[in-house]
C-alpha cells in the first residue's frame, strides 16, 4: 500500500489588477506597460536539502495492522513537500527568502474585450520559494464610457444623430464619430426621424476574432420648441400642403420592426 514518492512543486500566489481601457483601445487592441509590486526570491538566498525527508519531499511511515505492515507517505511538513529548506538568506528577506520588488510588466490586450472580463498573464505573479513556479497576474478589464458611442451585446456601436427639420426635408451631409475619427455620411432628402443607417465594420470586433460589429446611426429630427411669428406662419402655410401630410409606405418600418431588425 506504499505511495510513490514525489516532490511537491510550489506555485507563487496570483496578483489581481484592474486595467482601465477606452473604447478605441477595446476596438483596436493595445499593449500596456504596468508597474506591479510582487514577491521575488531575494538575492543571496541559498537552499539545502531537507534533512527530514532527505530531499524527497515525502515522509514515509510504517504501521502494523492485522493485515501486516502498511507503508504510507505524506508531504514533509519541514519543507512543505519541496525537498529543500533555506540555507542562507539576507536580513531583509522574509522567512521564505522573499522580498517585495516593483517590476514593469507588458500586457497584450486583444481587441474586443468587455467590461468585467478577466485575462490571465501566466508566470508574471509572485515568485514561489524553493525554486517553485511563479504565480499569474489576473487582469480585470474596466472599459470607460464613450461620450457619444454605446456598445451593445452584439458588438455593434450606436450613435444618436440629431438633425433639423430643414436638413431632413432637403437632405444634408453630417459628421459621424467613430473610434478612429469622424466620417461624413450623406442623408437623402425626405429622411424620416427614426431612420437607422448602418456603417459596416465600424463597430467592435469579437474577442474571438470571428466578426466585427457595425456602427448604427439613429437619425432623430429635432422639433423646435420656440418659433418666431414668421416661422410659425411659414409652418402653418406648409400644413396646407399635401406634401406635409404623413403618408408612410410599407418601406417605412415601424418602431417594432426596427427593434426586431436590431436584435433579431
Amino acid at each position: 500500500f506504499g505511495g510513490g514518492q514525489r516532490r511537491r512543486v510550489t506555485k507563487g500566489t496570483n496578483l489581481r489588477i484592474r486595467l482601465n481601457l477606452n473604447l478605441r483601445e477595446v476596438v483596436e487592441g493595445v499593449d500596456k506597460k504596468i508597474k506591479v509590486r510582487k514577491l521575488v526570491v531575494a538575492e543571496g538566498v541559498t537552499y539545502k536539502t531537507c534533512g527530514a525527508c532527505n530531499g524527497s519531499g515525502q515522509v514515509t511511515r510504517i504501521s502494523n495492522t492485522i493485515l501486516g505492515q502498511m507503508q504510507t507517505s505524506s508531504p514533509c511538513s519541514n519543507c512543505n513537500g519541496t525537498g529543500k529548506i533555506i540555507d542562507k538568506k539576507p536580513s531583509n528577506a522574509d522567512q521564505n527568502g522573499m522580498i517585495q520588488k516593483e517590476e514593469t510588466v507588458e500586457i497584450s490586450i486583444p481587441a474586443g474585450v468587455e467590461d468585467g472580463m478577466q485575462l490571465k498573464v501566466s508566470g508574471k505573479g509572485n515568485a514561489a520559494p524553493s525554486g517553485g513556479v511563479n504565480g499569474d497576474i489576473l487582469v480585470v478589464i474596466s472599459v470607460e464610457d464613450h461620450l457619444e458611442l454605446v456598445r451593445d451585446n452584439s458588438n455593434n456601436l450606436h450613435y444618436d444623430k440629431y438633425i433639423s427639420f430643414s436638413q431632413a426635408a432637403l437632405g444634408t451631409s453630417v459628421e459621424i464619430p467613430t473610434v478612429s475619427g469622424k466620417v461624413k455620411i450623406k442623408l437623402d432628402s425626405g429622411t424620416q426621424s427614426g431612420k437607422t443607417l448602418r456603417l459596416k465594420g465600424k463597430g467592435v470586433p469579437s474577442v474571438e476574432g470571428y466578426r466585427t460589429g457595425d456602427l448604427l446611426v439613429h437619425i432623430n429630427v429635432w422639433t423646435p420648441q420656440k418659433l418666431s411669428k414668421q416661422e410659425k406662419k411659414f409652418l402653418e402655410d406648409c400644413n396646407k400642403s399635401d406634401n406635409f401630410t404623413p403618408q408612410p409606405s410599407k418601406k417605412d418600418k415601424s418602431f417594432f420592426d426596427k427593434v426586431k431588425e436590431m436584435f433579431g
